[in-house]
């Protein structure tokens, strides 16, 4: 290996052995199996927490069907009640038109 020596410019042989750097394979494989057991903890947990989502979704779906039905019959009972309002009003108006007539004011 050689080295430019910045001072000079020149190059200068220069020897360096590389040591490797210590190695722990117990403790390397350790932390990953204590993460992948953490990973796999977090996955169930995760399984469980969708499965909850999923049958509150469920819930509601089934109360949004039963509130449907419900608004479809509140709906149909206006309807009934819009029509007797309407009846009532034509016969206030025919009585009201009658009671004019027979005391002579219009």
């Amino acid at each position: 290996m050689s080295i430019a020596s910045p001072a000079s410019g020149r190059n200068t042989a220069a020897s360096a052995e590389i040591i490797a750097f210590p190695e722990r394979p117990a403790a390397a494989e350790d932390r990953l199996r204590r993460a992948l057991a953490a990973l796999d903890r977090a996955l169930a947990d995760q399984r469980v927490a969708v499965a909850t989502w999923r049958g509150a979704l469920d819930d509601l779906r089934l109360a949004m069907a039963g509130l449907g039905g419900r608004m479809e019959t509140y709906h149909g009972e206006l309807g009934k009640l819009s029509d007797g309002v309407a009846r009532l009003n034509a016969r206030a108006t025919w009585l009201s038109n009658w009671a004019d007539k027979a005391s002579g004011t219009r």
